[in-house]
């Protein structure tokens, strides 16, 4: 039997399959990665869904919120970050359900059955739609 231990990243590709109640099972590696059970999810800057663990969320967003909401980089930035995350609560199963807001956003909604591409990122996770992580993974630069 492997033993997997902690690293302090999310590594590695992984699909899983969207469930009738928009739930996804999230990787035993990512999930060692997390403290608790509640991670944040919150728009990509494109069309998919990224993942934090709590305690990294806030310390990522401690930079956006130096820029004071008074000027209007800052209100932009904070429209952003902010106004798309969710805490959403792992079950005992390790699924997580994917907000409607979330999957209209990565182009999952009504997408029950199909598998998803989910991507560690190191800091975070990526949760996308598989045909456009793919299409995204071979394109060159």
């Amino acid at each position: 039997m492997v033993k997997i231990t902690r690293v302090g990243f999310f590594l590695g590709e992984y699909w899983h399959s969207l469930t009738e109640r928009n739930r996804v099972a999230l990787p035993k590696r990512f999930r060692l990665e997390i403290d608790g059970t509640e991670v944040v999810l919150a728009r990509g800057n494109g069309n998919w869904i990224e993942g934090f663990d709590q305690n990294k969320w806030k310390q990522m967003v401690q930079q956006f919120l130096q820029v004071p909401f008074t000027e209007d980089e800052g209100l932009r930035v904070r429209r952003r970050v902010f106004a798309s995350a969710m805490i959403v609560e792992l079950d005992s199963q390790g699924r997580i359900v994917l907000p409607d807001l979330l999957l209209t956003w990565a182009g999952l909604k009504g997408k029950v059955g199909e598998e998803l591409a989910i991507i560690g990122v190191g800091d975070h996770f990526e949760i996308w739609e598989k045909s456009l992580y793919e299409a995204q993974m071979t394109r060159k630069s």
